[in-house]
């Protein structure tokens, strides 16, 4: 059983930047595809960016040149660097990963049977 555990969120003013992380309970990234979504109070969970095991990313539009997601060597974290943040209601961001078909970016809450918790990004104006 894959366990996801996130971290790095917080307060931060419109313009700031943020670094979320994602540990996994192993070594899955070097096999397993990734991805983080957001989800505001009342909205559906939405996706932010995802990354293949060949290191082929996906973003959504609304982030593309600001947020960045990537994964370490050793393979047990995956992080979305976020730059250049806008006001936005707090959201909680979330990490998910799976194991099958590894070649696409995970895009929809449905192609993921694992996820984190969770942590919180407020940024304020």
């Amino acid at each position: 059983q894959v366990q996801l555990v996130e971290s790095g969120g917080g307060l931060v003013q419109a313009g700031g930047s943020l670094r979320l992380s994602c540990a996994a309970s192993g070594r899955i990234f070097s096999t397993h595809r990734a991805a983080w979504f957001r989800q505001a109070p009342g909205k559906e969970r939405e996706f932010v960016a995802a990354i293949t095991p060949s290191g082929s990313t996906n973003y959504t539009d609304s982030v593309k040149g600001r947020f960045a997601i990537s994964t370490d060597n050793a393979k047990n974290t995956v992080v979305l660097q976020m730059y250049s943040l806008n006001p936005q209601v707090p959201a909680a961001y979330y990490c998910a990963a799976s194991g099958h078909a590894t070649w696409l970016p995970i895009t929809r809450t449905s192609d993921s049977p694992y996820w984190g918790g969770g942590t919180q990004v407020t940024v304020s104006l």
